[in-house]
């Protein structure tokens, strides 16, 4: 089966619990293919990135495989205000965030609620300079395991998120996404936009965050912010310490 969600953010957990920890979310628009049901809970599998996880059943709406192909096959259209309202036929309005997916608006057996969309909406492929300007939209946007929104984000949710909505594919978490792109060697090779990953003692790449010029990289820990970027790893003036520890630069674009 197919669906689509049409909340405006419903959180997918690694288990089917509402105990259960959220390991990413799903917003407003996006499509997914149901691999399981157990009682009033969903195995999904977003289209967008493959990832998957556990939403409550009553979170979605079922499409068909048809809609589902077409879905895949349009252009990426997205929510460009940090929040925004969609209105139905009942003129109600649903308050969506900033990435919101609204591409099937246009696809009558899908949009059932008759949603319409005024506000500001992105589409195609930007500049890489716009990537910063973009990350500057969720500035101070408080830090939130499995986060995807201005409300809440994490940090391979805010390098995946500002990639998407400049009409660039990144996979969902750090340590998937630091498998993508051309790897460099040095700090000063890079330019703003380029994605900085970090490791842990074991090796694992657990942070990532997108670098900007002069040393500076914007990154989500404890809430999205701008430190200093050197050879070693961040350095928060603030704590007068290096907060994470460099492992690999890489060029995506």
């Amino acid at each position: 089966m197919f669906a689509i969600c049409n909340l405006a953010i419903i959180p997918l957990r690694a288990e089917p619990t509402d105990r259960s920890e959220i390991v990413s979310q799903v917003l407003f628009g996006e499509h997914f293919e149901i691999l399981e049901t157990q009682k009033q809970w969903s195995k999904i599998k977003l289209q967008y990135d493959d990832y998957e996880g556990w939403v409550d059943s009553k979170q979605y709406q079922i499409i068909s495989e048809k809609n589902f192909t077409e879905l895949s096959k349009d252009a990426i259209i997205l929510n460009n205000d940090l929040v925004e309202h969609i209105t139905n036929s009942d003129n109600i309005l649903i308050p969506i965030t900033l990435g919101a997916s609204l591409s099937f608006l246009n696809h009558s057996e899908v949009n059932v609620d008759n949603f319409e969309f005024e506000g500001m909406k992105t589409s195609g492929v930007k500049p890489k300079s716009s990537l910063i300007s973009t990350a500057f939209m969720y500035l101070n946007a408080p830090y939130l395991w499995g986060g995807k929104t201005p409300f809440g984000i994490d940090c391979s949710g805010l390098t995946q998120m500002v990639y998407k909505l400049n009409g660039y594919h990144l996979l969902r978490d750090a340590s998937q996404q630091s498998t993508q792109g051309e790897a460099l060697s040095f700090i000063e090779e890079s330019e703003p936009g380029d994605l900085a990953f970090f490791d842990n003692e074991e090796g694992k790449i657990i942070h990532v965050g997108i670098i900007m010029e002069n040393n500076h990289i914007i990154h989500a820990s404890g809430k999205v912010r701008i430190d200093r970027l050197d050879h070693l790893g961040i350095y928060n003036a603030e704590q007068n310490r290096h907060t994470h520890r460099l492992r690999v630069i890489k060029k995506i674009i």
